[in-house]
């Protein structure tokens, strides 16, 4: 590199293009490849580096990759009721189907609205049987009661049946359409027929369901004794 002098200073100049060519800066093949490597294997660690940061944060959150999966749901039996496919409308609107009451036993009655004598009679002994548990047991078991007034008894109006029957939250009310409404009565061995006042001569049976929607007893009549769907119920909830 060339330099001028200046009243007692030293003047750098800029190299010209040709030494620059022909100085020390070029590196040799092997040094260009090992820059090379080191540059590429910097840049992956870097990676794994924030691919790692990301994922043990995912993993605090709740949200890890590797969560063991929940066990699958046991399959429903033959004789389950809640193979039905339809769905069902609560007195609260909801749409639901008959495997959503899986789980706990279930004490069910067909019946409508607007019965004058054989319902209430029906949904008394409902209400008979849940007193008779044990009451550390009344809530662990769920009673349904299903219309087959279609027409009249619409959601609200089986809103209003509850309000008025002062029914607790482990009761449930449903409305369907005619088709399921009678697949469900022909399962459940309930007969039924609209007279001409609108009224309905229908069966009087009280049906107890296990966890998983099987018939395990059915009482038939109106006042009947309790005592073995009490004992089934209990038995259920203690085996």
């Amino acid at each position: 590199m060339k330099t001028t002098k200046s009243t007692g200073s030293t003047e750098f100049q800029r190299p010209s293009s040709r030494e620059i060519s022909s100085a020390n800066f070029k590196t040799s093949p092997a040094r260009r490849l090992r820059f090379g490597s080191s540059s590429f294997s910097g840049i992956w660690m870097l990676v794994i580096g924030t691919f790692l940061l990301i994922t043990n944060q995912f993993s605090y959150a709740g949200g890890s990759c590797c969560a063991k999966a929940e066990p699958a749901a046991a399959p429903l039996s033959d004789k389950s009721l809640y193979q039905i496919e339809s769905s069902w409308t609560t007195d609260a609107g909801q749409s639901i189907k008959l495997a959503e009451l899986k789980g706990r036993p279930q004490v069910v009655v067909m019946f409508f609205a607007t019965c004058r004598y054989a319902c209430p009679i029906l949904v008394h002994d409902l209400t008979r049987i849940e007193a008779a548990l044990k009451p550390e047991l009344r809530n662990k078991v769920g009673f349904t009661l299903v219309t087959f007034d279609t027409k009249r008894d619409t959601p609200a109006e089986l809103a209003k049946f509850r309000e008025m029957r002062n029914l607790p939250a482990n009761w449930t009310l449903l409305h369907g359409a005619d088709d399921d409404v009678l697949e469900l009565a022909a399962l459940l061995g309930v007969k039924y027929k609209q007279e001409a006042d609108g009224q309905f001569a229908h069966s009087n049976l009280i049906t107890v369901l296990n966890a998983d929607g099987e018939i395990t007893l059915q009482l038939v009549g109106l006042g009947v004794d309790i005592t073995a769907a009490v004992r089934e119920l209990e038995k259920s909830l203690t085996n």
